[in-house]
């Protein structure tokens, strides 16, 4: 058994062989070392498992379900298979910045009030294109408690925070919050942050140190109706926590821009799409020449 490391990156896998090669390279190009890089592959039917073997690497360690996991249980399983005190779980088909655990790492390490370390992001298409830059933490930069997070989430109506691989956080938080809940597939991370941040506090970063890709046939773009609900549900829930205090005026603005967010959500979708048509018709050209 290798030492213990700091870090456990963790990447559930599941029909991921087209983004899957760019997403590890992300991770073992790290400026920061000490981390390990665990691969969990969910019975995938494609070639996810010939491109995570044709990496060689001692910091890569691959698992393997028997048979497909739903999502929150395969999440929770790779966060299981984690041995480091610090996890961050990273999409099959999303990027890390050469320096995204260097800059994460220190403030976690060196400040145990913090439960949650967060960056923001780029948005990205299917060719790796940036659609919208230095996305997110509107407002949440610095240190900020968990009432302060929840206050601004509530305003928000939809999710500032970001996705998983912006985040670092604890592994004993994560068990201790309850892990992934199946009954918040559509918006497991930003129901995950909230619940770690009952035990500690808050850092939103400047730096973007991520990149979420919005493809034509990612579980964003298939469920955005979906999404919608279970955002509001969750703002709802939220407004009637104790813990948060989140007042009346933070619902009621939240309940004013939720059709905003949803309406930036699809125009996200809407130009990711006309992005892979693009890039379709122009190999298709190529093909014919």
């Amino acid at each position: 058994m290798l030492p213990q490391p700091s870090v456990s990156v963790c990447i559930p896998v599941y029909n991921g062989e087209r983004f899957l090669a760019e997403t590890i390279r992300s991770v073992l190009d790290q400026t920061y070392r000490d981390f390990e890089l665990v691969l969990l592959e969910n019975a995938s039917t494609d070639g996810s498992m010939e491109v995570i073997r044709s990496f060689a690497d001692p910091r890569i360690r691959v698992e393997r379900n028997a048979t497909t996991l739903s999502q929150p249980d395969n999440w929770n399983r790779v966060i299981e298979l984690c041995r480091a005190p610090l996890i961050k779980l990273v999409c099959a088909d999303d990027l890390l910045h050469p320096r995204c655990l260097e800059l994460q790492v220190g403030p976690m390490e060196a400040d145990p009030g913090l439960a949650v370390v967060a960056a923001r992001r780029h948005m990205i298409d299917e060719q790796s294109r940036v659609i919208v830059p230095r996305r997110g933490l509107g407002g949440l930069l610095g240190v900020r408690t968990g009432v302060e997070v929840a206050r601004k989430v509530v305003r928000n109506g939809a999710n500032p925070i970001g996705e998983a691989g912006g985040v670092l956080f604890r592994r004993d938080h994560f068990f201790a919050a309850g892990g992934w809940r199946s009954d918040r597939r559509l918006i497991m991370d930003l129901d995950m942050w909230l619940r770690l941040l009952q035990y500690g506090e808050f850092l939103g970063q400047p730096e973007t140190l991520a990149a979420f890709r919005i493809g034509r046939g990612s579980v964003s773009a298939e469920n955005e109706q979906a999404i919608y609900e279970e955002q509001r549900l969750f703002t709802e829930e939220l407004g009637e926590s104790p813990y948060f205090q989140v007042r009346g005026i933070d619902l009621a603005i939240g309940r004013m821009l939720a059709p905003a967010g949803r309406a930036r959500r699809q125009a996200l979708f809407a130009i990711s799409r006309f992005n892979a048509r693009k890039q379709d018709r122009t190999a298709a050209a190529e093909l014919a020449d």
